[in-house]
This record gives structure tokens, sequence and C-alpha cells, in this order.
């Protein structure tokens, strides 16, 4: 009797997961999908899809990390499970770096863009749902998420700018003015500044931004979607790429943060198991959106969202009934 009671917790508790893991993909898939009916309908024109992902990178996004990161409590980023998760996404970072530069000839900007794609999360419209429904809150995803706009994106950027605007004169001087230049940069800086001044910003100032924060997931999955229909079949070195990267996503970075975190940090059992989580997230869509902005290539970036997303729902439920 004892021994059912046990099985059945089990598979109960299994179902869970995968409810709680599905809930936060449905999400994404819908709007996906409803951006590829629109880009094959060509209901909103021929431009839609490059004047969206503008929207998200130049408008909604800026919002949305201003909001976040000003009513953050940034000591939480020096959390033991964050610094796991940290150093999981740099190591990962940096390998596809190398692995990039080694196997694949391309600019440093689209080096960039790939290290992305198989090391950032998406800590926001997927994992807050899957940190819900796994974990019972979202303390850490949304620590992981600060570390995430503090650190990694400025990183990216600076290195798609350097890039970017090599041969321009007063390089130096551009960089020092790229939190000026750079609507992502320049409102991660402002709102880490006014979360160090302890200041509380007034509902008429928070409202707005809320709004046109808000719409930096949908708008940037729409413009994904809508990507999707002038893709075109990898070739062979394409595909390996493609491989590569989303295999570094889904399987190495929790990987390597559950070897950290159980062997290097000795984390307990329930941070052990959000750390893992947190590091088997999908790809982010910010990185397909960057790469839009700055003429960089989409298409790898934009394969890389959609088959770590597809492959996670796999992986995800996987680490939770294993750690759980």
């Amino acid at each position: 009797m004892q021994l059912w009671a046990v099985d059945h917790g089990r598979r109960a508790n299994g179902r869970g997961v995968v409810q709680s893991v599905i809930s936060g993909f449905i999400p994404i898939w819908a709007v996906t999908a409803a951006g590829w009916g629109a880009g094959r309908t060509g209901v909103l024109g021929p431009r839609a899809q490059p004047v969206l992902a503008r929207f998200a990178f130049t408008c909604a996004m800026p919002a949305l990390l201003f909001l976040t990161l000003s009513q953050a409590p940034l000591h939480k980023v020096a959390d033991p499970g964050v610094a796991v998760f940290a150093l999981s996404l740099l190591l990962v970072f940096a390998a596809a770096l190398l692995l990039c530069r080694l196997l694949w000839p391309m600019r440093p900007a689209d080096r960039a863009v790939n290290a992305m794609a198989a090391s950032y999360v998406n800590s926001a419209n997927l994992g807050i749902p899957v940190a819900l429904g796994v974990l019972g809150d979202t303390s850490f995803i949304a620590a992981a998420a600060v570390f995430q706009m503090l650190v990694v994106t400025p990183l990216i950027m600076v290195i798609i700018e350097l890039d970017a605007h090599r041969s321009a004169p007063g390089r130096r001087r551009r960089l020092l003015q790229l939190p000026l230049r750079n609507p992502v940069i320049g409102s991660a800086a402002a709102g880490v500044a006014v979360s160090a001044a302890g200041w509380r910003l007034p509902g008429v100032v928070v409202q707005p931004l809320h709004m046109i924060g808000g719409a930096g997931v949908p708008t940037a999955l729409f413009a994904l979607g809508m990507s999707l229909n002038t893709r075109l079949v990898p070739d062979i070195k394409g595909l390996a790429e493609r491989l590569v990267l989303v295999a570094l996503k889904v399987a190495v970075q929790p990987a390597a943060a559950y070897a950290l975190g159980r062997w290097a940090f000795g984390l307990d059992r329930h941070a052990l198991l959000a750390v893992t989580l947190c590091a088997g997230l999908p790809t982010a869509q910010n990185a397909f959106v960057y790469a839009a902005e700055y003429r960089l290539r989409t298409d790898v970036a934009r394969d890389a969202v959609v088959w770590s997303t597809l492959l996670s729902f796999g992986t995800l439920s996987l680490i939770t009934w294993l750690l759980a």
C-alpha cells in the first residue's frame, strides 16, 4: 500500500510538472503562430516584420528593462545559486564564441549573437510560469534575469557595437557614448541607477512604461513568427552550426549548472533544481531582435529560438522529474 502511494505520488507530481511546463509554452507557441499566420497572409504588409522588431528593440524592451532593474533588489544577484547560473551561462557563452571563431568564419557581431543564442535564457515569459509551477516562487528566476540584463546584455551590445562601427572615426568616444546611443544599455543603466538610489517611481511614470514594456515579448515573438515565412533550408554547414548552438543551450548549459551547483558550490536540492531548471530554459527571442536591429544574420538566431523552445519542453520536464 505504501509503495502504491509513493508511485501514485510520483505520477501525480509528474503530471503537475508537465502541466506547469505546458502552461509556460502555450502562449509562446500561440503568439509565434499568429505572427507566422500574419506573415503568410501578408495582412500587415511587407515591411511589418522589421518594423515590429525595431519597435521591440528601441521602445518596448528598453521600457521593460528599465522597470525590471529599477524595481529589482540588486543584492540578490550575489546569491550562490545565481553565481552558479552566471558561471554556467558565461562558460557556454565563451565556448560558443570560441567554436564560432574556429569552425564557422564570421564577423564578431554574428559570433556574439550566436553565443547569445547558445546561452541567453528565456527568463521572462517562459521562466516565470515554469518557476511558479515547479519551484513555487519566482525569486530565483527574477535574480537570474537581473544578472542577464545587468551583465550579459551590455557585454553583447558592446561586442556588436565595436564590430558594427569598427571603421568609424572616434571609436573610443562612440563606445563611451554607448549608454546614450543604445536604448537597451541606456535603459539598463538608468534602471540600475534608480534601484541603487532607492527611489520609488510614481505611478504616473510606471504605468505608461509598464504598458509599453508589456508589448516587448509578444511583439518580438510575433516578429519572430513572421520571419519563419522566409526561412530557407540550411546547408550541412548551417545545420551543424544550429545543432551545436541548440545543444549548448538545452543540454550543455543545464549540465554545467548542475555540476557546478552540486560539486563546486554544494547547493541543496531545491536550489540545485532552480539553478538547473533556469539554465535549461530555451533561447530568449532577444537574440533574434538584436540580430534584426543590427542587420546581422537573423536565420541562425531565429532557428535557435524555435528549435531550443521545442526541445526544451522535453528537457525541462526531464530536469524537473529527476530533481524535484
